[in-house]
């Protein structure tokens, strides 16, 4: 059996030269490298520089948390009676007030903040943070209402503005706060509705339609079912505040990660008695009970602190801090010690 043999050559494939990388050192791939090699000097030297900064930061941050004060005042059971009659839909139009007395022991100085903290309250739940409207926030479109359900219109087909499930749960607790001067006398705490908000959320991701007159730009939609006032009567005191502006409105639809939170609710404006802060003695907190609780198992408070330079007197990030250096120093003593052992050895072969 034959087997034939062609000997004709395949031509050779044409290649593309306009589409070939230049012949530079940085597209060919050829810039001189330099390796590091540290020594184990170094190494332990960074390693234990680390340590004893995170060490020392974490330390430092822990003395400053403990350094705010704060008195935190649960009213779930406090104002039971008022949870009983606004948790009865038949008594929903129903105001309750009721008053908690307290004593603080020990002197507020500087900045003071006012928070209302919930309990056992899921804002992170994803089709509750789904349900809003970002061109309503912005006054791009007020009737956009797509994204908004189940609260996307009333009962009878108006478009309700704000839409959605995180405007319509808005916390709508009043609180006041009064100090007792002495006995007979007790004096209103002032306290500031502004400087709530991230400056983002106040000019950027917030704003009314371009119109003087708020009432006619919103005329024709419907109030969420749980307000008690439509979006341009939140604040009819101060036009800077009123609308889809609303400093208390911004701060509840900023969702929160966890179920227990608090968001802030005033700040104290220093002036006369307060000039320096809240004095020592009787208080009481005016709270006006609207927002249900009992309902889902939940509670809410509200606190009273002072704020440091890093914030809060939240411990997670001194503690965090305190621990990374700790373990990187221990970390660091065992490599010293391998490499004390092992530099030991090679003396004792050679």
């Amino acid at each position: 059996m034959s087997v034939a043999y062609s000997t004709k050559m395949e031509p050779m494939p044409q290649y593309d030269l306009s589409r070939l990388p230049e012949n530079t050192a940085l597209k060919q791939q050829t810039l001189p490298a330099h390796h590091l090699e540290f020594s184990a000097s170094v190494v332990l030297s960074i390693f234990f520089a680390t340590g004893g900064f995170c060490l020392c930061m974490g330390i430092i941050l822990l003395l400053s948390a403990k350094s705010t004060k704060k008195i935190e005042i649960n009213y779930t059971n406090i104002c039971a009676n008022c949870a009983r009659l606004r948790e009865d839909s038949s008594n929903f139009d129903k105001e309750c007030t009721c008053s908690v007395p307290f004593y603080l022991m020990e002197k507020m100085e500087g900045n003071v903040y006012m928070y209302y903290k919930l309990y056992g309250f899921y804002q992170n739940l994803y089709r509750y943070i789904l349900s809003r409207s970002n061109s309503q926030l912005v006054g791009k479109d007020i009737w956009d209402v797509s994204n908004c359900a189940p609260f996307q219109v009333s009962h009878n087909n108006t478009p309700i503005v704000p839409c959605g499930a995180i405007a319509n749960s808005i916390f709508n607790d009043t609180i006041t706060l009064s100090y007792h001067l002495n006995s007979s006398i007790h004096i209103e705490v002032p306290m500031l509705k502004s400087g709530l908000t991230w400056w983002t959320d106040k000019y950027v991701k917030f704003r009314n339609p371009r119109t003087s007159d708020l009432a006619s730009a919103f005329a024709g939609s419907a109030k969420p079912p749980h307000w008690a006032r439509p979006i341009y009567e939140l604040d009819t005191e101060d036009p800077g505040n009123n609308g889809f502006i609303n400093e208390d409105f911004i701060v509840w639809m900023r969702t929160a990660a966890f179920p227990t939170f608090k968001k802030l609710y005033r700040r104290l404006r220093r002036v006369h008695y307060f000039v320096d802060g809240l004095p020592a003695g009787n208080y009481t907190f005016s709270i006006s009970y609207n927002f249900p609780v009992t309902v889902f198992r939940g509670e809410k408070s509200v606190v009273l602190s002072t704020l440091t330079w890093i914030g809060g007197g939240g411990l997670f990030l001194g503690l965090m801090y305190t621990v990374t250096g700790a373990l990187t120093l221990v970390a660091s003593f065992v490599i010293l010690a391998i490499h004390l052992m092992l530099k030991k050895s090679k003396k004792d072969f050679l």
